[in-house]
């Protein structure tokens, strides 16, 4: 058989294999889209509920192991924090009042639902942090523990008030605007600012703490710049 003659045969099985092979199902050549039940549901009220209470929770034990390690953190929580070592005054009193100028941007960017939000989440956040020490009392921990802890607690808090269209004012409610306006992923925006105000903290801090405060901050932008990327979460 000459190399002509075979291939013409090869060729004639292949067009008669074709033929035997049922018809492939046209959504197999199609890239795979999410089942009209799988798109984004609105969260209802119960749902918010337990995110406020999770996202409350977690970010003030975040607050309160900065605290007892005589750390900071960066955003409007990390000014209340210098504020605080200056003058004695609670970090969540004063998280609470810096944050009040940043719902004017809410309610007039983002709209008044968002703002409401924040602002509730800002309230129980510097309520639960005074609250607190009351509850739970720190003696004694390590730096480098309270900077890995707290930034990841305080991270996944951040998180949870996020994913339930909240925030915790401030930085955050920056960070979010500009995510949905200008398409910069919040946590990298987070991430740049805490750490640039935390190196402003040289200045009453010993040198140690502050890099341990950078590490917390650090991993606090970390866990929103993994798990807040747009499109990728399906409730509202």
């Amino acid at each position: 058989m000459t190399p002509a003659s075979l291939f013409d045969a090869v060729l004639a099985r292949n067009r008669q294999t074709a033929r035997e092979q049922p018809p492939m199902n046209p959504s197999m050549s199609k890239p795979y889209s999410p089942p009209e039940s799988a798109a984004a549901q609105p969260h209802s009220w119960l749902d918010d509920a337990q995110g406020f209470l999770v996202g409350t929770v977690l970010s003030s034990l975040g607050v309160a192991l900065f605290n007892a390690g005589g750390l900071m953190t960066g955003g409007t929580a990390g000014i209340a924090f210098l504020l605080h070592y200056l003058t004695g005054v609670g970090v969540g009193l004063l998280f609470f009042i810096i944050n009040l100028p940043f719902f004017l941007l809410a309610w007039r960017r983002l709209g008044g639902v968002f703002a409401a939000k924040s602002l509730t989440s800002v309230a129980l956040m510097g309520l639960m942090v005074d609250v607190l020490p009351r509850v739970i009392e720190v003696s004694a921990i390590e730096p480098l523990y309270a900077a890995i802890a707290g930034g990841l607690l305080l991270g996944m808090g951040i998180l949870a008030f996020i994913r339930h269209g909240s925030s915790l004012g401030g930085i955050n409610i920056l960070a979010v605007y500009l995510q949905q306006t200008r398409g910069i992923r919040a946590g990298k925006l987070q991430m740049v600012i805490d750490v640039a105000i935390t190196i402003a903290a040289f200045i009453m801090l010993p040198p140690d703490r502050v890099l341990y405060s950078i590490l917390g901050s650090v991993l606090l932008g970390g866990v929103l710049a993994l798990n807040h990327k747009p499109g990728r979460y399906m409730g509202v």
